[in-house]
């Protein structure tokens, strides 16, 4: 598969008794590969996929690939409490006709580098699908820095990207110069792919881009082409809206947006709850103002 462009970690949508809805995960994947988006990523921290039993992120795989039949690839997080699992997931993920893997550090284990570099390195050697490593010390409390990944992608051949998601652009031009264009390095928050971009960066994991993707799209093309002032002048409207990708709240917010434009609900599984009211007003009433003020692209 081709790391480029603008893929999608896309959200879990669910029934009313909270049971995932395959029906609009089918729609939804088309939608945005109809608008531009280059891969379609499932079961991350934005899909809820810590709530997700292990037979639900097989079946949603399956739908995804099914729904998109080879338009683009589909590539999961692979996150798990132990790395059996991850491994196991990692194994069926291939069987469905997943073309890549995004690798994340095992949950609630915040351990030592080298039983960290383990759990990747299992995953890596699980198939011989490629591979991307997500960085994002913020959530998950481990930071793999650009030193640590060179030592990965010169052991692991399938290794062959990065989402970059620790806040701090200069990982980009810091994984860049240690392995040069051996790995492709991704904006992994929403509030930085112009920045990353003009740092080097080939792509971007989007979230907002569940509600709007055509923005995203636009915004990632017009940075990665050098078009400086319409880029900025499109990420200075969108701003507002990407910052909501960076809050602990993030899930709900950009359900939120989705159902505000139409396209999903704001149904989200415990622990998580709907945002209390006042809250929720406060972010509808941003969301609003943007969408009234929404450019032409």
């Amino acid at each position: 598969m081709r790391f480029e462009g603008v893929m999608a970690a896309i959200t879990t949508p669910f029934k009313q008794d909270l049971s995932v809805d395959h029906d609009f995960i089918a729609k939804h994947v088309n939608w945005l590969v109809d608008h531009g988006c280059t891969g379609i990523v499932p079961l991350g921290s934005l899909g809820e996929g810590n709530t997700l039993s292990f037979q639900e992120k097989v079946e949603i795989l399956r739908t995804c690939v099914s729904a998109l039949d080879g338009r683009v690839p589909v590539m999961p997080g692979i996150s798990a409490l132990s790395t059996a699992e991850a491994v196991r997931l990692c194994k069926e993920a291939q069987g469905i006709g997943c073309s890549g893997l995004m690798a994340l550090p095992p949950y609630v284990h915040n351990g030592a580098w080298h039983e960290t570099k383990a759990h990747f390195g299992a995953i890596f050697e699980a198939t011989d699908l490629p591979c991307m490593l997500y960085n994002n010390p913020i959530a998950y409390g481990v930071d793999v820095g650009p030193e640590k990944i060179a030592v990965l992608a010169q052991e692991h051949e399938n290794l062959r990207a990065v989402k970059e998601s620790s806040g701090d652009v200069r990982r980009v031009t810091a994984v860049k110069a240690l392995v040069g264009d051996r790995l492709a390095v991704f904006a992994g928050l929403d509030d930085m792919p112009f920045e990353a971009c003009w740092s080097g960066a080939s792509g971007w994991i989007a979230g907002l881009v569940n509600a709007l993707p055509k923005e995203s799209v636009e915004l990632f093309n017009l940075s990665r082409d050098g078009e400086r002032e319409r880029a900025f002048e499109l990420y200075r409207w969108f701003l507002p809206l990407l910052r909501m990708d960076t809050v602990p709240e993030f899930v709900q917010l950009i359900k939120l947006v989705q159902t505000e434009v139409g396209m999903g609900t704001e149904r989200v599984r415990p622990p998580r709850q709907l945002l209390p009211d006042p809250v929720r007003q406060a972010a509808l009433d941003q969301i609003r103002e943007r969408l009234a003020n929404r450019p032409a692209v």
